[in-house]
């Protein structure tokens, strides 16, 4: 599947025995097998996936992946009937974690996000957007940024920053009126300008919701990020409608995620600007939530992205396509956009668009392989694997306990 449709048949653009050609870390070719140029120079190590479907590499473009410590009191109350507000007022939700993420070390922490970023890239996910937003002070928010790009360094998949300081108010921040806004200043007078000045984001995000930022506060601390040149991305419209959708379309956000709630309003705003939405639908279920429905989303034409929201909270998962199933099986997403929302539309998400998400001449070198002749077998084993390998900027690896196929010199 190119997911690209000017290049197969169908929104997926599938090409039947085809073949990819790629040279250093780009795409040279991708067509019919019977099409393929001859290379000049070195013979190249070829690859022989017959039987395998082979998509763009998967792009989980919403996690939460830097932090310590689990939620399992969370877990235990929400079954026995607390709300997400109620666990967050008595102080556990997002709390807990910045408590247990402050205590940990930079190594632990880095430990812990490639241990993770390692288990995504079994999945085929070779781009992972990764927020910060469990420190909650300047030096914590810039020490998790910097935990982010030592993990990059040392993973599979290209890890994507984003600053998100406006996550929720810190224990020190609740004791009042003053002390929240002293809190809002801190995040747009020292929190931004730190991360910026040091190049640690390429996006700045903003938790507007109850219980979490007004659209005031989120107004002020997105405004700013664009001022510093940072791109922006909202939670918006998770638990209540707050007029976020608006005001993530007004700035011109790349992307609003959740939107269990959002308004007609909101649909009209994101779909003239074009702003993606980025259905988060592990999050809903661990909830007990009904996850955004894409109908309305289909009908104004707005682009649907998928995610994983991977968190100790509220969807402590790393399988992409899982979600994507959760998606068409509870959501009303085809199995089209599905894959295609966890490709090309999540680069859009991520203003990656021209780099990935879609096989093409001169996009990265980046594809998941899968043990499956059917495309539609990708959604409908519920939680299987079926990744066989990936191959990212060019170089293949194999995921353990596969069989993506022979190795073999020249062709």
């Amino acid at each position: 599947m190119t997911c690209d449709p000017a290049r197969g048949a169908g929104p997926l653009g599938l090409v039947r025995d085809a073949a990819v050609l790629c040279i250093g870390e780009r795409i040279e070719y991708v067509g019919p097998e019977a099409q393929l140029p001859r290379v000049s120079g070195e013979e190249p190590l070829t690859l022989d996936l017959d039987g395998c479907v082979v998509t763009p590499g998967l792009i989980d473009c919403h996690t939460h992946m830097v932090y310590a410590g689990e939620r399992l009191d969370d877990f235990q109350g929400r079954l026995q009937g607390e709300s997400y507000t109620s666990i967050a007022a008595r102080g556990g939700g997002i709390l807990s974690t910045v408590r247990a993420t402050r205590a940990a070390s930079d190594d632990e922490l880095l430990a812990l996000a490639t241990s993770r970023a390692e288990a995504a890239a079994a999945h085929g996910i070779t781009t992972i957007e990764v927020k910060s937003g469990y420190g909650l002070t300047c030096n914590q928010e810039v020490r998790m940024l910097e935990v982010v790009r030592r993990a990059d360094k040392q993973c599979l998949s290209d890890l994507i920053p984003t600053f998100l300081g406006a996550h929720t108010f810190p224990e020190e921040a609740r004791g009042g009126p003053g002390a929240r806004a002293r809190y809002v200043d801190e995040v747009v007078k020292e929190m931004l300008p730190a991360v910026a000045s040091r190049g640690l984001a390429r996006f700045c995000d903003v938790f507007i919701d109850e219980g979490a930022f007004t659209l005031d506060e989120g107004r002020r601390v997105l405004t700013k990020a664009k001022e510093l040149g940072l791109g922006l991305k909202v939670h918006a419209e998770q638990i209540t409608c707050t007029g976020a959708a608006e005001l993530a379309a007004e700035l011109g956000a790349v992307s609003a995620e959740h939107l269990e709630r959002i308004s007609d309003a909101g649909l009209r705003a994101m779909a003239e600007a074009g702003t993606v939405a980025v259905m988060l639908p592990g999050a809903a279920l661990f909830l007990g939530d009904e996850p955004t429905r894409c109908e309305r989303f289909r009908e104004h034409g707005i682009p649907m992205a998928v995610a994983t929201d991977m968190n100790p909270g509220t969807s402590p998962s790393d399988n992409l396509l899982l979600m994507a199933q959760l998606q068409v099986l509870g959501g009303g997403m085809t199995l089209d956009e599905a894959i295609l929302g966890v490709t090309a539309h999540a680069a859009t998400a991520l203003g990656l668009s021209a780099d990935r998400g879609m096989l093409k001449r001169g996009m990265r070198a980046d594809l998941a392989l899968f043990r499956c002749r059917d495309p539609r077998e990708l959604l409908y084993r519920l939680g299987s694997s079926l990744c066989a390998g990936i191959v990212r900027d060019g170089t293949y690896h194999r995921v353990e306990a596969a069989r993506p196929g022979l190795l073999l010199r020249g062709s």
